[in-house]
C-alpha cells in the first residue's frame, strides 16, 4: 500500500513537470527555443536534450544495470544542435516513455532492490528522489527562460500574479478532501 501511494503520487509529480515543460514549448516561436543568451548558457533546446539524455541513461534497464550507461555521451549533451520543435519533441518524448516505462516496472517484488549510479547504491526511493529532484531543476530553467523570452505575453503556468488572494478563496471554500497537489493542475490546466 505505502509503496503504490509513493509511486502514484512519484508519477504525477513527473507528469506535472512533463506538462510544465510543454506548456511552456506551446508558448515559444521556434527562434526561442534555440535562443542562447550566451556561450556558457544552456538553450531550451539544449536543456531538453540533456534531460532526455539523463533519462534514456537513468531509465533504461533501470532495475539491472548502472544508471550512467557506457554509451551516454553527456557532454555531447550540452552541444546546440537539435535541428528543430520536432527533433526537440522527439527527444524529449523519447526520455519520457523510457521514464514512465521504468517506472511501470517498480512493484512491491523489487522495490527493496538496490539502484546504482555511477556505482554509487541507491534505494529505488533513493534512485527516484534523485530524478524527481533534477528534472524539475532543470524544467524550472526552461520555464524561467520561456518567462523571459515571452515577457508580457507569457500565459502563467502557476497562480498569475494578484491572484493568489481569489486562489486561495476558491481552494478554502470547498470541503477538505485528500488528493494530490497535481490533480486539479492535470485535469484544469493551472495549480
Amino acid at each position: 500500500m505505502l509503496i503504490n501511494n509513493y509511486l502514484e503520487s512519484v508519477f504525477k509529480q513527473f507528469e506535472y513537470y512533463k506538462m510544465l515543460g510543454e506548456k511552456t514549448f506551446v508558448q515559444l516561436t521556434d527562434a526561442q527555443l534555440f535562443y542562447q543568451y550566451n556561450q556558457e548558457s544552456n538553450s531550451i533546446a539544449t536543456i531538453v536534450k540533456h534531460i532526455s539524455g539523463n533519462m534514456l541513461s537513468r531509465w533504461t534497464d533501470f532495475l539491472t544495470a548502472d544508471g550512467e550507461k557506457e554509451w551516454r555521451n553527456r557532454e555531447a549533451e550540452f552541444d546546440n544542435d537539435v535541428k528543430d520543435r520536432a527533433e526537440l519533441m522527439l527527444l524529449w518524448n523519447k526520455g519520457w516513455d523510457c521514464l514512465f516505462t521504468a517506472l511501470n516496472t517498480i512493484n512491491e517484488d523489487n522495490f527493496e532492490k538496490i539502484i546504482y549510479i555511477r556505482n554509487q547504491g541507491h534505494s529505488i526511493t533513493e534512485a527516484v528522489n534523485r530524478q524527481l529532484a533534477h528534472y524539475p531543476y532543470h524544467i524550472g530553467q526552461l520555464v524561467f527562460l520561456g518567462k523571459m523570452l515571452k515577457n508580457d505575453n507569457w500565459d502563467s503556468l502557476s497562480i498569475p500574479r494578484g491572484d493568489s488572494q481569489k486562489f486561495n478563496g476558491e481552494k478554502f471554500a470547498r470541503p477538505k478532501t485528500k488528493t494530490h497537489f497535481t490533480d486539479e493542475f492535470l485535469n484544469k490546466g493551472k495549480i
